[in-house]
C-alpha cells in the first residue's frame, strides 16, 4: 500500500503517532467487566471451565478465546517499506499500521510482534512457538532471500495460515489487474509474453502466481540489477532466481522488452524508458509498481504508447496496485473456515474475485456520495478502488470457498449466502464511502473559505486541506497575523496562501451593496452593514461565498452554532422551498446512525418533520445505507399517552401520502427503534431492522442527545452537518480539532450534505 503521493510534514506524522495514547492500537475488553461476577467469570474461578474444555478438545479454543479472529503481524525489520534494514524496533510503527488495516477493512483483530534477530532459524523457532496464540501469521518487511526460507518452513511446520504479504499481496492484486487487462486487449493469459524487472520477494511471487494461473514458463523473462536471468547464468544467482531462468539471447531489460505484451515492474524508479515502452507489442500492459516512484510514470508511458494500459502502486494515478485490496479479506476468509494454510487455489480465487469486482458497477447511491465520479470498467479502471465496501464480501467468500474446495478448511461453511450477509454486516459502509468522498475531493478540488483563519486549529486544518490535495483554502483574516502563524507552523511557502482581509479587501464595496440591499428593510443602516462586513468574519466569509469567490465555507470555531447560524442567515438563504437543519452522524464499527434535526429547528411542524426525514434518508443513501427512519418520542405507539404526539403522527401520515421509497415508523422510543428484541413486541412495526435514521421531535432533546453521545458514547461523531442552505456551508463545533474541520470542509466541497 502506498500513500506516498499524499504530502505531510515529518512533524505532522510524529504528532499523529504521539497524540493521546501513543501508537495506533489498544486492547479493549469484549465482555462486560463492571461487577465482581463479571470478573469472576472472566478470570478466577470462572476461567477454569474453558481451560479444561480446551485441554479436553483443543479445537474449542476457537469457541472460547479470540484465537480464531487474531492474526500476528511479525517482522524483524530487515526490509522496512523502501527504507531497508532499520531493525525490529523501527519496524513497529509499520506493523501497528498493518494491524490497524486488518481491523479497519476486515474486522480482524491483530497484534504486532517485532522479533529482534536476523538469524533465520531463531526467527522461525520464535514464530512457530506462537501457534497456540493466533489464528494466522502475517509476515512483513523481511528481506529476500531469507523471507522465502522463513515462509516456506513456517508453512510446513504450522497448522495455521502463514502469509508473507510483501510477496503474495502484490502478486494477487497485480494478477487481478492482469486478468482484466488481458480481457480488455483481447489476450489469453496463457499466451502473453511477460517481462518482470526485479527478482526480490514480490517479483518472484508475482511470477509464480501468474504461472500458476496459466502463463507459460518460457514466456516470462525475469531481470535483476545485473540483467536478464537466463539459463546458464552464474553471477548473482540463487535457487529462487534459477527457478525462473529461461533459454534466451536477451541480456538486458531493453532487449527483453522488445515485443513483450506485459511488463511487471518491482524494481526501482526510472528503470524503464519511453523507447523501451515503444518497443513493446500492441496495446502493451505496463505495471510499474516500484514505490514510492514507479519504473516509468503513466504520463510518460502513455506518451510513448497511447494504446497502453498502465498501473502503478500510487493512488494519484489510475489502476493502483494496493495490497489492502487483498490481505485483510484473504485472512478473513481463511480464518472463518479455520484454514490450515493459504494455498495457491486461495490466492487465485482472491485474484479472480478482485478482477470480477472491478467489472461490476457501484450502486448509484454510493456513487453519489463522491460526486458520481465512480469509474466504470475500462483501461483506467482494471482494479477496484481500495475502499470499495463490497471487497470484504466478494474476496473473503471466494477465499473461503477455495479453502473448502481444496481441502484445507477445518470448519466448512454450510450456507454461503448467510456467510456473505455476515461479511457485509462486519463493515460499516460509511467508513468506505467517506474514504471515497476524500478521493473525490482530490479528483475535483474546490475553493473552500476558512472564515476563522487566525485561529490556530483552523489554520492547521487549512494547511492540511491543501497539503492533502483536497482543494484551495481561502483564508479570511489579517494578512500579517495569518502569515506569521503560517511561518510559526513551519509552512515553507506561506505567501502562496490566498488571504482575504475584511478591512482592506477590494471585494468590500460589492459586499456592502449586496448586504445592504438585503437588510435595508430590516432596520439596518448602510454604516451598520459596512461595520458588519469589516468586522465580522462570518459575514465577510459568507459574502465571499455569495459572490462566488469560493465553492464552500467552513466556520464555527469561535462562536456557538446558534450565533454562527444567525450570522450566516443574514447573508445566505436556505434552498428554495426547503428548511435548513443539522445531522449528527454517529459511526460505530458496524453501524451508522443519522440523527436530525440536532441544530436548527426548535419545534418542527409535522410538515417539517416529514421533510427532515426525507432529506436525512437521502443523506443516508449517499453514505451507503438503506435508510430505516424512526420518529422518536417518549411514547411508543401511544404508550404512554401524551400531548406532544400529534406532530409526529401527522408526519408519518404525510409520508404515507407521499409513498416515499424508504422504511419509516413512529412514534417510538429510542430503545424500541434500536433494539431488535424490543421491536419484536410490536409485530406491526414497519421497520425491517433497527432504525438508522432518527428524527427527533424537537431541538432540545435532539441537541442534548447529540452532545451527550459525543462526550460519553463510543462512536465516532461526524458533524453536525448542515443541510438545506443555498450554498455549501458547514459549521464546526467550538471543540473541533483540525481533522474534524478538514472532514467538514471536504463534506462541504463534495456536496454530500446538500
Amino acid at each position: 500500500m502506498s500513500d506516498s503521493d499524499v504530502p505531510f510534514t515529518a512533524r505532522e506524522a510524529l504528532q499523529f503517532h504521539a497524540q493521546g495514547r501513543p501508537g495506533k492500537i489498544e486492547i479493549i475488553a469484549s465482555k462486560p467487566m463492571a461487577t465482581q461476577r463479571d470478573l469472576s467469570l472472566a478470570y478466577s474461578p470462572g476461567v477454569a471451565v474453558p481451560v479444561q474444555a480446551i485441554a479436553d478438545d483443543p479445537a474449542t479454543a476457537y469457541d472460547y478465546t479470540a484465537k480464531g479472529n487474531l492474526v500476528a503481524v511479525i517482522s524483524n525489520g530487515t526490509a522496512i517499506l523502501g527504507m531497508g534494514n532499520l531493525g525490529a524496533l523501527a519496524s513497529k510503527p509499520v506493523m501497528e499500521g498493518k494491524a490497524v488495516l486488518f481491523k479497519r477493512f476486515a474486522d480482524v483483530d491483530s497484534i504486532d510482534i517485532e522479533v529482534k534477530t536476523e538469524d533465520v532459524d531463531r526467527f522461525i523457532d520464535c514464530v512457530e512457538l506462537l501457534e497456540p496464540s493466533f489464528g494466522g501469521i502475517n509476515l512483513e518487511d523481511i528481506k529476500a532471500p531469507e523471507c522465502f526460507i522463513i515462509e516456506q518452513t513456517l508453512r510446513e511446520r504450522m497448522n495455521i495460515p502463514v502469509f508473507h504479504d510483501d510477496q503474495h499481496g502484490t502478486a494477487i492484486i497485480s494478477a487481478a489487474g492482469l486478468i482484466n487487462a488481458c480481457l480488455l486487449t483481447g489476450r489469453k493469459i496463457q499466451d502473453v509474453k511477460v517481462v518482470c524487472n526485479g527478482a526480490g520477494a514480490a517479483a518472484i511471487a508475482c511470477t509464480e502466481l501468474i504461472k500458476a494461473m496459466g502463463v507459460r514458463h518460457d514466456n516470462v523473462i525475469m531481470c535483476d540489477s545485473k540483467g536478464v536471468i537466463y539459463q546458464g547464468r552464474t553471477e548473482g544467482m540463487d535457487q529462487w532466481k534459477s527457478a525462473h531462468a529461461v533459454p534466451t539471447q536477451c541480456r538486458t531489460l531493453a532487449e527483453a522488452m522488445k515485443g513483450a505484451d506485459v511488463f511487471l515492474g518491482l524494481s526501482v524508479a526510472g528503470a524503464v524508458s519511453k523507447d523501451m515502452v515503444k518497443s513493446m507489442a500492441d496495446q502493451p500492459i505496463i505495471f510499474a509498481m516500484a514505490n514510492p516512484d514507479p519504473e516509468i510514470i503513466p504520463p510518460d508511458a502513455l506518451e510513448a504508447r497511447p494504446d497502453a494500459i498502465v498501473a502503478t502502486g500510487r493512488s494519484d494515478y489510475p489502476n493502483q496496485v494496493n495490497n489492502v485490496l487483498g490481505f485483510p479479506f484473504i485472512f478473513r476468509g481463511a480464518l472463518d473456515v479455520r484454514a490450515t494454510t493459504i494455498n495457491e487455489e486461495m490466492k487465485i480465487a482472491a485474484a479472480n474475485a478482485i478482477a470480477e469486482l472491478a467489472r461490476e458497477t457501484v450502486h448509484e447511491d454510493v456513487a453519489a456520495a463522491y460526486g458520481g465520479a465512480t469509474q466504470s470498467f475500462g483501461r483506467d479502471y482494471i482494479i477496484p478502488a481500495p475502499f470499495d465496501p463490497r471487497l470484504i464480501e466478494v474476496v473473503s467468500s471466494a477465499v473461503a470457498k477455495a479453502a473448502m474446495d481444496s481441502g484445507v478448511a477445518q470448519k466448512p461453511i454450510a450456507d454461503m449466502d448467510a456467510y456473505r450477509a455476515s461479511l457485509r454486516a462486519r463493515q460499516n459502509p460509511t467508513t468506505s464511502v467517506m474514504a471515497q468522498v476524500y478521493t473525490a475531493a482530490r479528483n475535483a478540488p474546490k475553493r473552500v473559505i476558512f472564515a476563522e483563519a487566525e485561529e490556530d486549529v483552523v489554520l492547521r486544518a487549512a494547511v492540511q486541506f491543501r497539503q492533502d490535495g483536497y482543494g484551495t483554502p481561502v483564508l479570511v483574516g489579517r494578512d500579517a497575523t495569518v502569515l506569521e502563524k503560517l511561518q510559526a507552523m513551519g509552512v515553507a511557502d506561506p505567501e502562496s496562501y490566498e488571504i482575504h482581509n475584511s478591512v482592506s479587501s477590494p471585494l468590500v464595496p460589492a459586499m456592502v451593496d449586496r448586504l445592504y440591499a438585503r437588510l435595508q428593510r430590516r432596520g439596518y443602516l448602510r454604516r451598520d452593514i459596512q461595520r458588519m462586513v469589516n468586522r465580522d468574519r462570518n459575514i465577510f466569509g459568507a459574502l465571499m461565498l455569495a459572490l462566488d469567490q469560493g465553492d464552500a465555507m467552513i466556520t464555527g470555531i469561535t462562536r456557538t452554532f446558534a450565533q454562527t447560524m444567525r450570522e450566516l442567515r443574514r447573508v445566505l438563504d436556505s434552498k428554495k422551498g426547503e428548511i435548513p437543519f443539522g445531522i449528527h452522524v454517529l459511526v460505530g464499527k458496524t453501524h451508522t446512525v443519522f440523527m436530525a434535526d440536532t441544530t436548527v429547528n426548535e419545534r418542527p411542524s409535522a410538515e417539517e418533520l416529514a421533510y427532515i426525514a426525507e432529506q436525512t434518508a437521502q443523506v443516508a443513501r449517499r453514505m451507503g445505507h438503506v435508510p430505516r427512519v424512526a420518529f422518536l418520542s417518549y411514547s411508543t405507539f401511544g404508550n404512554p399517552a401524551g400531548n406532544w404526539l400529534g406532530n409526529i403522527r401527522e408526519a408519518v401520515s404525510i409520508l404515507d401520502q407521499r409513498k416515499v421509497a424508504f422504511e419509516y415508523e413512529g412514534e417510538m422510543a429510542p430503545d424500541v427503534a434500536l433494539n431488535p428484541a424490543l421491536m419484536k413486541n410490536y409485530p406491526f412495526c414497519r421497520l425491517s431492522g433497527p432504525a438508522n435514521v432518527l428524527v427527533m421531535p424537537g431541538l432540545q432533546s435532539a441537541n442534548l442527545s447529540a452532545k451527550l453521545l459525543r462526550e460519553l458514547g463510543g462512536d465516532q461523531v461526524i458533524g453536525p452537518m448542515l443541510v438545506g442552505m443555498e450554498k455549501p456551508v458547514q459549521i464546526a463545533t467550538m471543540s473541533s480539532n483540525a481533522s474534524e474541520i478538514v472532514a467538514l470542509a471536504v463534506l462541504a466541497s463534495a456536496g454530500v450534505a446538500q
